[in-house]
């Protein structure tokens, strides 16, 4: 039963945050300070879910295939490789790094 009431609290949350944002006045969508943070915004918890998935393992912190994977692909944007080179390259690294550990 707790979960159920987990999700309809979940499930009430997204829909107030929803309804909040569609009530703000445009105004204040206009400035450029919220312009730029909603800019920025996805921007950051894109990084901070990459990190978490690379660096996380449940209560601790590991640094395992997935760092070099991550390294390789960061690598790869520094030299302004296009972006399916990118994730190639962090896949066979991460897969390469796995097969020889």
């Amino acid at each position: 039963m707790n979960v159920w009431i987990a999700i309809g609290l979940t499930v009430a949350g997204c829909y107030l945050a929803k309804l909040a944002g569609l009530l703000v006045p445009a105004g204040v969508l206009e400035r450029p300070v919220v312009q730029r943070l909603a800019a920025l915004l996805p921007v950051a918890l894109l990084a901070a879910l990459t990190a978490q998935q690379t660096f996380g393992d449940g209560q601790h912190l590991v640094l395992d295939a997935r760092a070099a994977g991550l390294a390789a692909a960061a690598l790869a944007l520094v030299l302004r490789a296009p972006f399916l080179v990118v994730v190639g390259a962090a896949v066979v690294v991460t897969a390469g790094v796995r097969a020889l550990g």
